[in-house]
C-alpha cells in the first residue's frame, strides 16, 4: 500500500518506523546494508544507498556474466553475522526485498529477489527476480539466448523502476517539456537507448516526460538541443492538424524546458542531447 505495489518509492524513516500488529518490526537496518531481525532465522532485506552521478558507492553492485546480480558482502569475513544471514536465505530460498536508493533517504523496493549462489573469492553474492531463479544454472554457462531474457528480465524488475524513480524524484514529478504534474501520465525517457551492458541507468540519461511528449521524442518529432531548448522537426511545423499539434508540440518550439532538475549533477548529460539532437536533423 505505501509503495503502490512497488511502483513508488518509500523513505528510510517508513522502513524504520514500519510495524505488524502495533509491533514495531523495521525492514532495514538503520546502520547496515543487511537486515536480519532476531525474529528470523535468515535476513530479511538488503539495500544499496543512493549516490549522486559520479559518485562512488561504498560498494559497486553490478551484472555478472550471466546476466544476475551481484551484492557484496558486508566486509570480507565470510562468517560476519550478515553474511551468515544471506547465506541461511540462500540455502533455505526464501526471499528478500531489495531498497535501492534513489535519491537522500528515498529508496525504490524491489521484491521478491533470492540469493542463488555466492561467490567467496569476489566476496559477494549472486541475485535472481524469481523469474531469473528458475533459469539459473551454476554448473554450466547461460546459453545466448538464456542470458539475453534473463538480463531482460533484470532490467525490467530492478533497472527499469530505480531508473524511473530517481528519474521522476529529480524532475519533481512533472514533464521537463509541459510541467505536466500527473505521475500516471508521465514516464521517464532515456535521452540514447540504454545499452544492456551499462548497468542500473543513470538519472544523466534520463528525463522526465508525459507520454504525448515521450513518444513525439522517440519518433524524433521533438528534440532537445543540449543548452536544454525544445525543437519540433521542421515539416511538423509546416503542417496544419488539430489542438494537440498547435498547441501541445508547435507552441514548445525554440522555447527552454519547463522543469529540469534542482542539482547541477542530475541534470541531462549534454553529450547524450547533442547525440539524440544530431539524430533529429537527420530525421523527417
Amino acid at each position: 500500500m505505501r509503495t503502490n505495489d512497488g511502483l513508488e518509492p518509500i523513505s528510510r524513516q517508513d522502513l524504520l518506523d514500519f510495524s505488524i500488529d502495533g509491533k514495531m518490526f523495521r525492514l532495514m537496518d538503520p546502520t547496515r546494508g543487511i537486515r536480519k531481525p532476531k525474529e528470523l532465522s535468515s535476513a530479511l532485506s538488503i539495500s544499496t544507498t543512493y549516490r549522486a552521478p559520479g559518485a562512488k558507492r561504498p560498494y559497486e553492485d553490478q551484472v555478472g556474466p550471466d546476466g544476475l546480480l551481484r551484492y557484496k558482502w558486508s566486509g570480507f569475513d565470510p562468517e560476519n553475522m550478515d553474511n551468515r544471514g544471506l547465506r541461511t536465505a540462500m540455502n533455505e530460498g526464501v526471499p528478500l526485498i531489495w531498497f535501492y536508493g534513489v535519491g537522500p533517504s528515498l529508496f525504490q523496493p524491489i521484491y521478491p529477489v533470492f540469493i542463488v549462489g555466492e561467490e567467496p573469492d569476489e566476496h559477494q553474492f549472486v541475485i535472481a527476480t524469481e523469474v531469473a531463479r528458475d533459469l539459473h544454472r551454476p554448473d554450466s554457462e547461460a546459453e545466448a539466448q538464456i542470458r539475453r531474457y534473463v538480463l531482460a528480465e533484470t532490467k525490467r524488475r530492478l533497472h527499469q523502476p530505480v531508473f524511473r524513480a530517481t528519474v521522476m524524484r529529480a524532475y519533481e514529478t512533472r514533464c521537463a517539456v509541459c510541467a505536466l504534474g500527473h505521475g500516471e501520465l508521465l514516464d521517464a525517457a532515456h535521452i540514447v537507448p540504454d545499452s544492456e551492458d551499462r548497468g542500473i541507468a543513470s538519472v544523466t540519461n534520463g528525463i522526465a516526460l508525459c507520454k504525448i511528449h515521450h513518444a513525439a521524442y522517440d519518433v524524433k518529432i521533438l528534440g532537445i538541443t543540449p543548452d536544454l531548448v525544445v525543437e519540433i522537426r521542421k515539416d511538423l511545423l509546416d503542417e496544419i492538424d488539430g489542438p494537440m499539434l498547435e498547441h501541445g508540440l508547435k507552441e514548445r518550439h525554440g522555447q527552454r524546458l519547463m522543469v529540469v532538475p534542482a542539482a547541477r549533477n542530475e541534470r541531462p548529460d549534454p553529450d547524450l542531447l547533442a547525440l539524440s539532437y544530431e539524430r533529429l536533423r537527420f530525421a523527417g
